[in-house]
C-alpha cells in the first residue's frame, strides 16, 4: 500500500503511513496533551477541504504563512528574503492553493528548516511541490521527522544562507535549534522562549521543557541556552506562532538569570521586570 500523510487531528503532527497510523508520537510526548477522546488522523485531502490560505509581512522581507482554519497547534511558516532566494523556516500546518502559488511566483524556496517539531506544520507539503534542496532540522531531532526527508541533518552551527544562521541551543528538545537572521537583528526563537502578549505588545516571557505540563528547563539547559543567546544580537524574536517585537538579548538574559538564581518556572515574567 502506497504511503499517506496522515495529521493529528489533535496537534496536527503529520506521519507518513500505511494506513492512518496507530497514535502520534508528539501527543503521547511529555510536552503535549493527549486527545480525551481517542486518535483521529485526516488524509491530505480531508486537511485541505475549506482551508484558506492567509499570509502577511511582519517586518521588511519577513513574511508569515497560516491556513485558517488553523490545524492542531496552528504554527506559522516564516519565509525570509535573503540575497540567494527565499528560506522557508518552520511551517504552516497546511498550506492551500494560493499560498503554494504565491511562493512559487516570489521564485520557491533555496532552503528549509525548523526548530523543532512543533514547528513542523507541513514541510513535508513544501519539500513535495517546491523541492527546495535543503531540508535542515537538528541531527538529535530526527526522530520526528517521519513525514519528510531532512537533507541536511544539522549539528552546533548551519549557515542556511547569507545573513541566517541556525545553531543548536537545546532545551526544550534536544536538538532544538534556533535562526538568527543578522542583517534584520530578529531571533526565530522556537520554543527556546515562550512570548506573552497583549495584542501585538509583548507582556511576559518564560522558557519551559513542557508549557502545558508545566516542566521548568534543567539549569544545565538554561545554562546552555543563555551561552548562546549572549552572542547573538537582535531586537525582535518570532516562535512558531507569533512575531514579537521588541523583545532583545538582555531581556532574554535577565529571563534566564532569572530561573537561575533558584528553582526554575515554566510560567511567565512580567517583560517590565526583565527590562
Amino acid at each position: 500500500m502506497p504511503l499517506r500523510p496522515y495529521a493529528c487531528d489533535n496537534c496536527g503532527h503529520w506521519q507518513r503511513w500505511f494506513a492512518p497510523p496507530p497514535g502520534c508520537p508528539v501527543c503521547t510526548d511529555v510536552r503535549n496533551a493527549l486527545p480525551e477522546d481517542g486518535w483521529l488522523f485526516h488524509p491530505a485531502d480531508e486537511v485541505a477541504a475549506g482551508r484558506q490560505a492567509r499570509w502577511a509581512e511582519v517586518a521588511p522581507g519577513v513574511t508569515g504563512y497560516w491556513c485558517e482554519p488553523q490545524l492542531g497547534l496552528g504554527s506559522t511558516g516564516w519565509v525570509v528574503e535573503t540575497d540567494v532566494g527565499l528560506v522557508g523556516w518552520e511551517a504552516a500546518g497546511w498550506y492551500p492553493p494560493a499560498a503554494l502559488a504565491d511562493l512559487r511566483r516570489r521564485g520557491g524556496l533555496v532552503a528549509l528548516g525548523a526548530s523543532h517539531v512543533h514547528g513542523y506544520g507541513a514541510l513535508w507539503q513544501l519539500q513535495d511541490e517546491l523541492a527546495p534542496p535543503v531540508l535542515a532540522v537538528g541531527v538529535d531531532d530526527l526522530v520526528w521527522t517521519k513525514a519528510f526527508r531532512v537533507t541536511w541533518p544539522a549539528d552546533d552551527r548551519l549557515d542556511l544562507a547569507p545573513g541566517l544562521v541556525m545553531y543548536r541551543s537545546g532545551g526544550h528538545f534536544p536538538g532544538h535549534s534556533v535562526l538568527h537572521d543578522t542583517r534584520r537583528r530578529i531571533l526565530f526563537v522556537g520554543d527556546l522562549i515562550k512570548v506573552e502578549l497583549a495584542g501585538t505588545t509583548p507582556v511576559g516571557l518564560s522558557c519551559h521543557k513542557a508549557y502545558h505540563a508545566q516542566i521548568p528547563l534543567s539549569h544545565d539547559e538554561i545554562r546552555q541556552a543563555r551561552a548562546l543567546v549572549a552572542t547573538l544580537d537582535f531586537d525582535a524574536v518570532a516562535t512558531p506562532f507569533e512575531y514579537a517585537a521588541p523583545v532583545g538579548r538582555e531581556q532574554v538574559l535577565a529571563l534566564f538569570d532569572r530561573q537561575l538564581r533558584g528553582q526554575p518556572l515554566a510560567g511567565p515574567i512580567p517583560i517590565e521586570e526583565l527590562t
